[in-house]
C-alpha cells in the first residue's frame, strides 16, 4: 500500500468519446472503500474537459492532459508511470465498472496475494450499452478459456496459461487489474498495437507472473463494430503485425524451455482463423484479402537464420535472431486511451485508446519462401486442425 494508503491505482487513458468517459468515471466514483485513486490521462485536446473535472470537486479523482499528444502505447506507459499503489488498472474510457469491481478484486488478492494480475468476469456490451455477444466474445468464453474459470476462482501460470491464452487470448485488457511494479519492468512494446495487451502479459508470465481469476462479473467491455481494431483487421494491417509477433514469440519461448507453448505461438490457429472469418467483408479490397489470406494460410515457421558474415566469431553466429514484424508496426492498442502518434509509426488499435489512423494504401509485399528450421524443420505439412477448447 502506498504511504497515503491508497491500494489500487485506478487509471483512464483517454482520447475519444467524453459522455462516455464520463459514465466511466462515475462507474469509478461508485466503488467502494477509500482504497483507490482515479487519474485520468488526457492525450486529446477536446475543449470543456478540465473544466468538467474542476468542478468535480472529488479529492479521490485526478485528472491531467499531456502537454503533446503520445499515442496510445505512451499514454498506457504513461498511466503506469504515475501509478504509486501496488496495483493499478488501465480502463478503457468507454468501459464501466459496476459497484463490486474493486470488491471482487481485493476478495481474488486475499486469495492469491502473490498474483501478478487479476482478471475478473466481463459483461460485453454494445456501442449503445446494450449485452451483446459476438463470435469473438462466445469463442473466448466457450472455446479458449480454461473451464474451470468460468465456474471458480482460479489461479493460473507458467506454460499451461501461456499456451492457453497464445491459442486464443480470452483476457479483457481493460477490466484486468495488474501489480504495478510487474509492468514497470515490463512496459507496453511501442512497436506493437493491436497486440500489445498480449505481448505484456507473455512477458509477465516469462517472468514468473500468475494470473488469479474471479467469475464474478464486475466490469462492462464496450465493444464498437467501427473500433481501430477492427478498421485494422479489415486491411489485414492488424494480421501482419500478429504473425510477426507470434513467430518472434515462438523464439523466445522455445529458447525459455516452454516448447508447447512455442508451438502453439508458431501455429497461431485463432488468429489465422479470425483472417479467415473477415474475408467476405474484405473481398472488394483486393490488398487487404491478399493480406488476410497471406497471414491464414502463410508457412508457420519462422525462417532459417541468415548465416553469419566471414570473419565472424561464434558469438555473432550463435546469436539468436528476432524476427521484425512483416509492416512497419501501427503503434497502439485501444482507441480509449490516445490519439494517433506523433511518431513515424501510425498508432492505434481501439477507438477508445486513440484517434483514427490513417495508413498509405499499398500492394502488401510478397514474402519469398521461407526454409524451415528448428525442431519442426522435417515435419510434414499439417492438415487444417480447428483449435480444441484448453482444459488445464
Amino acid at each position: 500500500m502506498s504511504g497515503d494508503g491508497v491500494r489500487f491505482d485506478v487509471t483512464i487513458p483517454y482520447y475519444g468519446d467524453f459522455p462516455l468517459l464520463q459514465a466511466a468515471v462515475r462507474s469509478v466514483q461508485a466503488q467502494d472503500g477509500d482504497d483507490w485513486r482515479l487519474t485520468v490521462v488526457d492525450d486529446g485536446r477536446e475543449p470543456g474537459v478540465p473544466e468538467w473535472f474542476a468542478g468535480l470537486a472529488d479529492p479521490r479523482v485526478h485528472y491531467l492532459r499531456n502537454p503533446r499528444n503520445l499515442g496510445v502505447t505512451g499514454n498506457f506507459n504513461r498511466c503506469v508511470e504515475l501509478a504509486r499503489a501496488p496495483h493499478v488498472v488501465l480502463m478503457g474510457c468507454d468501459d464501466l465498472m459496476l459497484p463490486g469491481y474493486l470488491q471482487t478484486v481485493r476478495r481474488a488478492l486475499r486469495r492469491s496475494p502473490g498474483a501478478t494480475m487479476v482478471q475478473p468476469g466481463v459483461q460485453v456490451v454494445d456501442a449503445a450499452g446494450r449485452p451483446c455477444r459476438t463470435l469473438t466474445d462466445t469463442a473466448k468464453k466457450r472455446l479458449y478459456a480454461p473451464g474451470r474459470v468460468r465456474k471458480a476462482a482460479a489461479l493460473l501460470g507458467g506454460e499451461d496459461l501461456a499456451v492457453s491464452l497464445l491459442r486464443g487470448n480470452w483476457l479483457y485488457f481493460p477490466s484486468v487489474c495488474w501489480r504495478t511494479e510487474a509492468l514497470r519492468r515490463h512496459p507496453f512494446r511501442a512497436d506493437l498495437g493491436v497486440i500489445q495487451d498480449l505481448a505484456v502479459v507473455v512477458e509477465l508470465l516469462l517472468d514468473g507472473g500468475r494470473l488469479a481469476t474471479d467469475p464474478e462479473v464486475c466490469f462492462r467491455y464496450r465493444r464498437h463494430a467501427e473500433s481501430a481494431s477492427a478498421a485494422q483487421a479489415a486491411t489485414g494491417a492488424r494480421f501482419d503485425e500478429a504473425r510477426g509477433f507470434f513467430l518472434d514469440a515462438s523464439t523466445r519461448l522455445l529458447a525459455h524451455g516452454w516448447p508447447r507453448a512455442a508451438r502453439t505461438a508458431r501455429r497461431h490457429w485463432s488468429s489465422r482463423l479470425h483472417a479467415l472469418t473477415l474475408l467476405p467483408a474484405a473481398a472488394s479490397s483486393r490488398p487487404a484479402a491478399e493480406a488476410l489470406l497471406r497471414h491464414a494460410f502463410a508457412p508457420r515457421r519462422a525462417p532459417r537464420p541468415a548465416p553469419a558474415a566471414p570473419g565472424a566469431g561464434p558469438a555473432a553466429r550463435d546469436a539468436p535472431v528476432r524476427r521484425a514484424p512483416d509492416v512497419p508496426a501501427t503503434g497502439p492498442a485501444t482507441e480509449r486511451a490516445t490519439g494517433p502518434a506523433t511518431e513515424p509509426a501510425t498508432e492505434p488499435a481501439t477507438e477508445r485508446a486513440t484517434g483514427p489512423a490513417t495508413e498509405p494504401a499499398q500492394e502488401p509485399a510478397t514474402e519469398p519462401p521461407t526454409e524451415p528450421s528448428g525442431p519442426d524443420a522435417h515435419e510434414p505439412p499439417e492438415p487444417y486442425q480447428p483449435p480444441r477448447p484448453y482444459q488445464l
